[in-house]
């Protein structure tokens, strides 16, 4: 694990109920063990105008939180408690006696993925290492966000769409509900949440309209880049 993502996962050691910024409210419910979720690194307000206050609060708030709060009830007092996160997510994919706990502890970690990744004021494009794979795989930065936005409006209902990386360079995969890249060997970059719930009040049906927009002003593009093998 990266210092970046070190840095981020552990902050939600401790974590209870508290106020971490103006406007910002995390409720006691995400301290319960064994997993707590972690906080946002900025204020509900620092997305604005592309992700509204409201659309974070209502989120990050209720639908990140309750999948902490279900998975927390669902494991407690099993060997899944003892379990991290991403290995939960492996050991119980495709078991459907563990479907509910599979949903929980995917959505979970795609969340955490999610709120790290963004950044208000960051840099409008990736530099380095990151730009020169992204120009290698897609030919150019605008192509890559062509391309992605195309990806992820093509996932059908609810889901994800991300940037991995393998063997052979850098790809999109967009995913149905809960599924993710763990345990698929490849490494996760980034993903935009493509359900509802993340850009409905904002945008409406305009689902492409919103992830262009997170492309073009809220990646933080250093972390994404920190995620790479």
């Amino acid at each position: 694990m990266n210092v970046t993502r070190r840095r981020f996962f552990g902050l939600c050691a401790g974590l209870t109920g508290a106020v971490a910024g103006p406007g910002f409210w995390i409720p006691s419910a995400h301290a319960q063990a064994p997993f707590a979720q972690p906080p946002l690194p900025y204020d509900t307000a620092a997305l604005a105008p592309v992700i509204s206050p409201r659309t974070v609060e209502l989120h990050y708030g209720r639908h990140h939180a309750g999948y902490y709060r279900n998975l927390n009830a669902l494991v407690e007092d099993t060997e899944l408690a003892a379990m991290p996160l991403e290995e939960i997510v492996a050991v119980t994919r495709g078991n459907d006696d563990q479907q509910a706990v599979f949903n929980n502890a995917g959505q979970a970690w795609n969340h955490n993925i999610y709120w790290a990744q963004m950044t208000p004021g960051g840099a409008s494009a990736p530099s380095g290492r990151l730009a020169a794979a992204i120009d290698a795989a897609f030919g150019n930065f605008d192509a890559f966000k062509d391309a992605f936005t195309t990806s992820a409006g093509r996932v059908f209902g609810s889901g994800w769409c991300w940037l991995v990386q393998t063997d052979a360079g850098l790809g999109i995969l967009g995913t149905s509900n809960a599924e993710n890249p763990v345990g698929r060997d490849v490494t996760t970059l980034m993903g935009i949440d493509v359900w509802e719930h993340a850009y409905y009040l904002d945008y409406e049906n305009r689902r492409s309209e919103h992830v262009r927009a997170v492309l073009d002003s809220l990646v933080n593009w250093d972390y994404v880049a920190d995620q790479m093998a």
